[in-house]
């Protein structure tokens, strides 16, 4: 045996080497774990993506680089987006939307959950927070449920709204107004719709917060919170949104539900839906009663906490499973 490594030495260790190569070579763990981003550079690669100039129908090739960036996000999370394509003022522009279904084939959905958020920028601004932010969630919050294991009959809607910010703002061609119109008119089961509204800024510093005449006293002076609102009329879901969002989350977080003349209550894409009569709130960071670049050419990708915006999404989506009474895949 001896004779035998002495003569062959030269052969074995050239094929511990390849052995050893090829283990290396295919490493399940490491290559494959340290290649995906975690999830604050990923909220942060779809922000500068989206937002780091004006998109809106005053520059369509702006917004349609928005738009295509957004359908090449879900295809590769694995969905095949859907567009829903209207005029508005001599332009085609279009909402963007994928589904997780539980539905059997020829059925119709008894109940649907809608998360949703507007891709567009006011003019003027590049529109980072307002809402670029609440578009890369959107599109984590996408690809976090892609597998989510819903309850026969429930659906999950993911749907990118063109055309909130003015001259569109609440009028027939604002692209949630469009979408929830289409539900109603279909008699679809919208059982809430969870519209994420500026989600990015937040601060520590003293009386940082600003809050509508009234409420003064008895919200926190601080901007470090995230806030569940809706009006009077969605109250139900916010009390429900927001225990589910601190049962699984430490981050902070408050509820309003107010008469919807309260500043800020109605200022989002879920004032659409409300109208349409079903169940609708905001989750925020407050806008501009925090953030003091609001649709200004400040509010850019830089200037989002995108560490805290990582802990929202990631309390959002089990805040969406808790909703839908589904189980996380």
């Amino acid at each position: 045996m001896r004779n035998f490594f002495h003569s062959h030495w030269k052969v074995l260790v050239a094929l511990i080497l390849l052995i050893l190569v090829a283990v290396l070579t295919v490493s399940p763990t490491s290559t494959s774990a340290a290649a995906a981003p975690p999830l604050d550079e990923r909220l942060r690669a779809h922000a500068s993506a989206i937002a780091s100039s004006e998109h809106n129908t005053g520059t369509p090739l702006a917004l349609e680089r928005a738009a295509a960036y957004i359908e090449t996000a879900l295809t590769e999370a694995g969905y095949r987006p859907a567009r829903q394509e209207y005029a508005a003022g001599g332009q085609r522009v279009r909402n963007i939307e994928v589904a997780v279904s539980n539905v059997a084939p020829g059925k119709r959905p008894d109940r649907i959950f809608i998360v949703g958020a507007h891709y567009d920028s006011a003019p003027g601004a590049p529109g980072a927070n307002d809402n670029g932010s609440g578009t890369a969630a959107v599109l984590e919050l996408a690809r976090l449920l892609k597998n989510v294991q819903l309850s026969a009959g429930t659906e999950l809607r993911f749907v990118l709204f063109v055309n909130e910010e003015p001259p569109w703002f609440m009028g027939e061609q604002m692209g949630s107004m469009v979408h929830a119109a289409e539900m109603k008119r279909q008699g679809q089961p919208v059982q809430a719709a969870l519209v994420l509204e500026t989600m990015g800024y937040y601060t520590d510093a003293p009386n940082s917060q600003q809050l509508p005449p009234g409420l003064e006293g008895r919200y926190p002076s601080t901007g470090n919170f995230i806030a569940f609102v809706g009006t009077l009329e969605s109250s139900s879901l916010v009390r429900e949104a927001l225990a589910a969002f601190r049962a699984h989350s430490e981050f902070p977080a408050e509820g309003l539900a107010a008469p919807a003349h309260t500043t800020g209550v109605t200022l989002s894409d879920h004032s659409s839906y409300n109208r349409h009569g079903y169940p609708a709130l905001m989750i925020t960071d407050t806008a501009f009663m925090r953030y003091p670049y609001y649709h200004t050419a400040q509010d850019t990708p830089e200037k989002l906490d995108y560490e805290s915006m990582a802990r929202v999404v990631n309390g959002l989506a089990k805040t969406i499973v808790a909703l839908a009474g589904a189980k996380q895949g």
